[in-house]
């Protein structure tokens, strides 16, 4: 495992305390896992996926990563309906660790309440919460 500061940590995203991100763009969120998760899961062999039209409520668990360590679950950082999934995981999941941040994406959400991204932390937040 890498230290925090071999780590790659966007700028223009907002994270959760279980380290998915979502970033906002014309009114659709992409969702993924941080640097910092990809890295502790190790080699990721496995993502599932929800279905297009599949509704989450922020919080709930929406598909899983397995890596050759463990299955983890992977949560919604914010409500919405998921209008787009990364398909491109289901024949090449270690895209997740190869770039998190933009081939590695897993999901993408048409949010149900914009103002759920104010809970969310950004960078800074973010670093402080993992060094602890």
């Amino acid at each position: 495992m890498k230290e925090i500061s071999d780590l790659t940590f966007s700028e223009d995203v907002k994270y959760t305390k279980d380290h998915e991100w979502a970033k906002l763009s014309d009114g659709i969120a992409t969702i993924g896992l941080s640097d910092y998760a990809q890295d502790q899961l190790g080699e990721i062999v496995f993502v599932e996926l929800p279905e297009v039209g599949d509704s989450f409520s922020k919080g709930d668990e929406f598909g899983s990563v397995e890596s050759v360590k463990a299955v983890s679950e992977i949560y919604l950082p914010i409500s919405g309906e998921v209008v787009e999934i990364n398909e491109d995981l289901e024949d090449a999941p270690e895209q997740v660790n190869e770039d998190c941040y933009k081939g590695g994406w897993i999901i993408k959400i048409k949010p149900s309440d914009l103002s759920e991204m104010d809970a969310l932390m950004d960078k800074a937040a973010y670093l402080d919460m993992l060094k602890g």
